[in-house]
């Protein structure tokens, strides 16, 4: 696929980028638990599908739809993510030795490193991994079978996590979960998490499947407030085990891509690089923004103000990754010059 310019898809994963920090730091819980749910744990839940989506539309759809062909691009995507989740493992590893959080046993330590993820946020990198290695097995015997297997592993994460209430009680089925949290926390990981939104992203690449921007619109205005009730009905039943999958998501997550792809323009090219940096180091600033509170004995308006300390990571999530760009453009110009000069 030629890449073309993408503003609504680069300027949103920055916005992606907030909602991450939102959903590990429950910015409206200071005033309104139940309205923090609503944004947060409902319209937040958009952020990693739309992540994946794009990863499916850039990456998997041109290995996929030209035959499992330009394998280079896949194979670099793969490499790199295995890599940025292997750096920030190493950069997160004192933290993990101070908390004592580190695993004890070899089986914990699988568990973390495939599907938990290594620190609490990490689990994107190793699930997106295993989705796209999925996607890729079920497609190279026939779409239908990446269809067939998406939805019903969707379905049975889902039921494993917003909806888990409905069968936890149940014989053989309740087991069943019982046996796949003793391998993952949640069933919010590669096997039954990502596959499907990846594959939408290859979907939406195929110009015969998408829609007018009128529908798209259409579509959102609708699956949306579903989106909101569907939330709500589980929250306040008390259904949930966790609240990372819904129903209503995909069709959503359906329309707003492709209407994000509508946007004309050129957004700056580091907003692609941005974005994930302040995805990987903001539990890190989370962690330091509550010493320097403790220290300073700001702690109730630095902390327990949640909307305060919502803001705050976000400007010291961003300066800090402005910084680090700012470090490696000098450091780059510097190499540049001293290879002219040699």
């Amino acid at each position: 696929m030629k890449r073309k310019n993408y503003a609504g898809i680069d300027f949103f994963r920055f916005f992606a980028a907030l909602l991450v920090i939102a959903i590990h730091t429950a910015p409206l819980s200071f005033w309104n638990n139940d309205l923090d749910f609503l944004l947060t744990y409902c319209f937040g839940r958009i952020a990693v599908p739309f992540f994946l989506m794009t990863t499916g539309y850039f990456v998997l759809a041109p290995h996929v739809l030209n035959g499992f062909g330009k394998k280079e691009t896949m194979h670099r995507y793969l490499i790199k993510n295995t890599g940025l989740y292997l750096a920030a493992t190493a950069f997160y590893f004192p933290l993990m030795l101070y908390s004592h959080n580190l695993p004890h046993s070899i089986a914990e330590f699988l568990k973390s490193l495939l599907f938990d993820g290594t620190f609490y946020h990490l689990w994107y990198f190793p699930a997106a991994v295993i989705g796209c290695n999925l996607i890729l097995f079920f497609a190279a015997r026939s779409m239908k079978s990446a269809v067939i297997f998406s939805a019903a592993a969707y379905i049975t994460g889902l039921l494993g996590d917003s909806c888990y209430g409905l069968v936890k009680d149940l014989p053989i089925i309740s087991d069943l979960y019982d046996g796949i949290f003793q391998i993952s926390s949640y069933t919010r990981n590669g096997i039954f998490f990502t596959p499907v939104f990846l594959l939408l992203g290859v979907f939406i690449a195929i110009p015969g499947l998408c829609c007018s921007k009128k529908a798209c619109i259409r579509g959102i205005c609708i699956s949306l407030p579903l989106l909101f009730l569907e939330g709500f009905l589980t929250y306040s039943a008390k259904l949930q085990k966790h609240n990372s999958m819904y129903f209503f998501l995909l069709p959503v997550m359906y329309f707003l891509f492709q209407l994000l792809l509508t946007i004309p323009g050129k957004a700056p090219a580091w907003l692609r690089n941005c974005s994930m940096l302040i995805y990987i180091i903001h539990p890190a600033v989370i962690v330091l923004l509550r010493g320097i509170a403790k220290t300073a004995n700001l702690t109730s308006l630095l902390v327990d103000n949640t909307l305060m300390h919502y803001f705050c990571v976000c400007l010291l999530s961003v300066a800090i990754v402005t910084g680090i760009r700012f470090l490696l453009e000098r450091r780059s110009v510097y190499v540049s010059k001293r290879t002219r000069l040699d």
